[in-house]
């Protein structure tokens, strides 16, 4: 028992310090630079993952954030594709990752405002926070508006192809007796989750890729602020 609470008492001792020396690390960084960097590492990460998404296979050819089929729908693949349905599903498969490709684009300009809305008092506090900090505030401020945008988009593109239709109707009816989650209950729903999901997913590799090698960053001010976490 006596060790438990010793080690306890360590740990406690060791996260201080490591949290004092972020602090001490930051205080050499004004509020103007904290935020200016922050929000050019927003800016950038934002104009990379839709540089990199939104394009032709940029969801396709991308395992990461490749679009499968619907949870409702997986599970009865195999049978679509044996019993004649091949063509069916593999046109939904690649009709919902061309919807998402035609998607991101409309992000970049919401998620550059996002940015530069954010106030002085927050940007030590997002850049002192975990290895998403930025990504979450991204999600927080952007995620509504992007549905909304995403949506017609993705309806537009999906509407094609006659399975999803078809999905729409059942999943529709599933949903509607609470058998099906919401963001499964039609098929653009769902494409437009899944789009904000991969989007967020690569803000988020590039925001890991500033805090773990700073130097790499194309922007100074960025290099300074987050080599200061280093």
């Amino acid at each position: 028992m006596l060790s438990i609470l010793r080690m306890r008492i360590l740990s406690i001792f060791v996260l201080s310090v490591i949290t004092s020396l972020a602090h001490a690390q930051l205080a050499g960084i004004s509020n103007t630079d904290a935020a200016s960097g922050l929000r050019q590492a927003l800016t950038d990460g934002a104009a990379a993952a839709v540089g990199k998404l939104g394009v032709e296979n940029g969801f396709f050819n991308n395992p990461q954030v490749k679009i499968p089929m619907p949870p409702v729908l997986r599970n009865v693949e195999g049978a679509m594709r044996t019993f004649g349905m091949k063509k069916q599903a593999d046109d939904l498969v690649l009709a919902m990752n061309r919807a998402a490709e035609a998607a991101v684009p409309e992000a970049k300009s919401l998620l550059i405002d996002a940015a530069k809305k954010m106030s002085l008092q927050d940007a030590k506090g997002i850049l002192a926070g975990g290895q998403t900090s930025v990504t979450d505030y991204f999600r927080r401020n952007t995620s509504a508006q992007l549905t909304q945008r995403f949506l017609p988009i993705v309806k537009n593109a999906t509407n094609r192809v006659g399975l999803a239709q078809q999905y729409n109707t059942l999943a529709g009816q599933a949903a509607s007796y609470g058998l099906i989650k919401k963001d499964q209950s039609t098929i653009e729903y769902y494409v437009t989750q899944k789009s904000l999901d991969g989007l967020y997913l690569m803000i988020g590799e590039q925001e890991k890729a500033f805090r773990t090698n700073p130097l790499g960053a194309t922007s100074d001010i960025v290099k300074r602020v987050f080599g200061a976490l280093k």
